[in-house]
C-alpha cells in the first residue's frame, strides 16, 4: 500500500501522573507497504518498557527488509517467534525469570491486503462502513476476575504461538491497534462512533472519562485507508539454481574467473571491468526448502548490514540465478596473514577493538556473528596504507540466543556451546578471546578441537606471555578473562572487554585459583621483603 493511499495516527499517554509508560508504538509507511506495532509491557515485569520497545523495532526493521521471496504469513510468524525466543533466553540468562515480557498486535497493508498477528491482549480492530470488528484473539483467562491474566506474551515462555489473520481491504477501511488501556475505557460502541477522527482523540477520549488520570498506559494507532494500492504484491523469486557453476560462465553479465571455496558456490567474478564476489545458493535447495530458508535468510541479514565492518552487498534486481554480490576485499585472511609471524601488539589491539565494534553493531540489532575465527577475518591495506580488517561470512551470522550448539567452528566455541548452551554475548567474547589469543600466539588456547569431539575445558590456558614474550601483562589478563571456561569469571558484555582494551592501565591482573599466592600478590610479596631486609639491616647497624 503506498504511503499516498494511506493517513496513519499514533499516540501514547502514560498512566497517572507518570511521565513515560510502558506502551510502545511504530508506524513505518513506505512505497510498497505500511507496518504498524503497538506493544504493551507487562507490568509486573522488570523490564517490560524495554521489552515493549525492542520488540516494535525488530519487526517494523525485520519486515521492512524482510526476504521478498518469503510469504508474508511466513515473515511475520518468523520473526515474531524470533524475538519472542530472544527475550526469553535474555530474561532467563540475565534474571532467571521472566522480565522481557510484552503483549504484541501487528499488522501489514500490502496492496489490497491486510496481515495481522497479536500475543497477549492488546487488540486490533477493522472499522467498515457501520460495522467494528475485533479481529485480533485475547490471550488472557476466561474466568471472572481472572481477565488480565495473560495465557500468552512476547517474552512470556520460550515458544510463542501468535494468533494470526489475513483480510481484503476496502476503500475507507480505518484499522485501530491499541493497548487494553484503550478498550477499558471505552466501550465498542464510544470507539465506533470516534474512529472517523484520529489516534490522539481516541486516546484523549479515554483519559478524559477518568478526569485525565488514567489506571494504565494507553496507547492507540489508527490507519485509515483513503483509496486502494492496486499493484500486485510481491510474489516468490522464480530464480535458477545451477547444479555447477564453471569457470568462464556468465550469470547475468558477471564472469565467472575463479572459485573462492571448495563448493564452487562463490566466485571471484567480472563485470565491466570490475571485479566482485559472487555467492549461489546452494545446489540442495532446489529439492529442500529448508536449506532455501537458509540461504534467502542469509542474503536478508547481508543486505540490513550497512556498517563499515562488512563487505557491501548488493542483490541485482532482475538476476535470473539465485545469488548475492559482495564487493571484492584485496588481501588476506588473518589466518594467512600470522602464519608464519604473530600479529603485533598494536595490531592485536586493533583488531580486537573491530571484533568488539562489529558485536556490539550486530547486538543491537540482536543478532550475532555465530563463527568468528581467523579465516573469517580479511586482512588488507586501506588507501591511507593502514592495516584494517573486514569480517566476512554472512551465512553464520544468526538471532541472539539462537540453539545453534555447535554451529561455527569448534575451536573457537566458548565450553558451554558443546552442552546445549545458545549464543549470547559471553560466547562470542570466548570466540574474539580465542581469535586474538591465537593470532598472537599461533596457538589455540585449548588446541585444535574436531568436529564433534567433546573436548574438556579444565586445564588452565597458557598465558600468552609465556608462547610469545611480547605480549605485556595486561593483555595477557584481558584475553585470560575472554577464553576462562567458568562464565562467571569471563566478560558479560562486550563493552566491558573493550573497556579494558582501551585502558591498559584499568586492567586488574586476572590469576586462576591454582595460581601461587607470591604470584598473585607479587607486588606486596616483594615490599614486604623489602621492609623486612630494611628493619633487619637497620636492627644489625644499631645492635654493633
Amino acid at each position: 500500500m503506498s504511503k499516498k493511499n494511506i493517513d496513519t495516527s499514533g499516540l501514547t499517554l502514560a498512566k497517572g501522573k507518570e511521565l513515560k509508560g510502558d506502551d510502545y508504538y511504530e508506524i513505518k509507511a513506505l512505497e510498497d507497504i505500511t507496518i504498524a506495532v503497538v506493544c504493551d509491557g507487562v507490568g509486573s515485569a522488570m523490564q517490560g518498557a524495554q521489552a515493549a520497545k525492542r520488540t516494535c523495532q525488530f519487526l517494523v526493521n525485520s519486515l521492512k527488509n524482510r526476504p521478498k521471496s518469503w510469504t508474508m504469513e511466513k515473515s511475520i510468524k518468523h520473526f515474531i517467534v524470533n524475538i519472542n525466543h530472544i527475550l526469553y533466553k535474555e530474561s532467563m540468562l540475565d534474571y532467571e525469570r521472566e522480565e522481557l515480557v510484552t503483549t504484541l498486535t501487528l499488522v501489514v497493508i500490502e496492496g489490497d491486503r491486510l496481515y495481522g498477528a497479536n500475543v497477549g491482549d492488546s487488540r486490533i480492530y477493522l472499522h467498515r462502513a457501520t460495522e467494528l470488528t475485533q479481529l485480533s484473539e485475547d490471550h488472557a483467562m476466561d474466568e471472572e476476575g481472572m481477565e488480565n491474566v495473560l495465557t500468552s506474551a512476547i517474552g512470556l515462555q520460550e515458544d510463542v504461538e501468535p494468533y494470526y489473520f489475513e483480510n481484503n481491504l476496502q476503500s475507507k477501511d480505518r484499522i485501530l491497534l491499541c493497548s487494553d488501556g484503550l478498550y477499558n475505557e471505552l466501550d465498542n460502541e464510544t470507539i465506533k462512533a470516534s474512529m472517523h477522527m484520529n489516534a490522539s482523540f481516541l486516546v484523549k477520549k479515554a483519559s478524559k472519562k477518568v478526569q485525565d488520570n488514567l489506571p494504565d498506559d494507553t496507547t492507540a494507532v489508527l490507519l485509515e485507508i483513503k483509496e486502494l494500492d492496486s499493484r500486485l504484491r510481491y510474489k516468490q523469486s522464480d530464480l535458477k539454481v545451477a547444479q555447477t557453476y564453471n569457470k568462464g560462465d556468465v550469470i547475468d553479465g558477471y564472469v565467472l574467473k575463479k572459485s573462492l571455496i571448495q563448493n564452487n558456490r562463490t566466485w571471484l567474478c567480472e563485470k565491466r571491468g570490475q571485479e566482485y564476489v559472487i555467492k549461489f545458493a546452494p545446489a540442495e535447495v532446489i529439492d529442500n526448502e529448508k536449506m532455501l530458508d537458509i540461504f534467502v535468510k542469509e542474503v536478508w541479514i547481508a543486505k540490513r548490514l550497512k556498517a563499515g565492518f562488512f563487505p557491501k552487498v548488493a542483490v541485482p534486481r532482475n538476476r535470473t540465478h539465485r545469488y548475492y554480490i559482495m564487493t571484492l576485499i584485496k588481501g588476506v585472511t588473518l589466518k594467512e596473514y600470522t602464519e608464519k609471524k604473530p600479529l603485533s601488539i598494536d595490531l592485536s589491539v586493533e583488531l580486537g577493538t573491530f571484533l568488539l565494534k562489529m558485536s556490539q553493531y550486530l547486538i543491537k540489532q540482536d543478532m550475532v556473528h555465530g563463527d568468528i575465527k581467523p579465516e573469517n577475518i580479511m586482512v588488507y591495506t586501506s588507501k591511507n596504507d593502514k592495516v584494517s580488517f573486514k569480517m566476512v561470512d554472512f551465512g553464520s551470522i544468526t538471532e541472539a540466543y539462537s540453539d545453534v550448539t555447535r554451529a561455527g567452528t569448534p575451536s573457537y566455541l566458548a565450553p558451554e556451546r558443546f552442552t546445549q548452551a545458545p549464543v549470547n554475548e559471553q560466547t562470542e567474547i570466548y570466540a574474539i578471546g580465542a581469535t586474538l589469543y591465537e593470532a598472537m600466539t599461533q596457538k589455540l588456547p585449548f588446541g585444535e578441537i574436531e568436529p564433534f569431539q567433546t573436548p574438556s575445558f579444565d586445564k588452565n590456558v597458557k598465558e600468552p606471555s609465556e608462547l610469545n614474550s611480547i605480549v605485556p601483562t595486561w593483555l595477557d589478563s584481558v584475553l585470560l578473562r575472554a577464553v576462562e571456561s567458568n562464565t562467571n569469571k569471563r566478560y558479560n558484555n562486550y563493552s566491558e572487554m573493550q573497556y579494558e582494551l582501551s585502558n591498559p592501565e584499568k586492567v586488574k591482573p586476572y590469576f586462576y585459583e591454582s595460581t601461587s599466592f607470591i604470584k598473585q600478590h607479587e607486588f606486596m610479596v616483594y615490599k614486604v621483603g623489602f621492609i623486612g631486609m630494611l628493619v633487619l639491616n637497620i636492627v644489625q647497624f644499631l645492635m654493633r
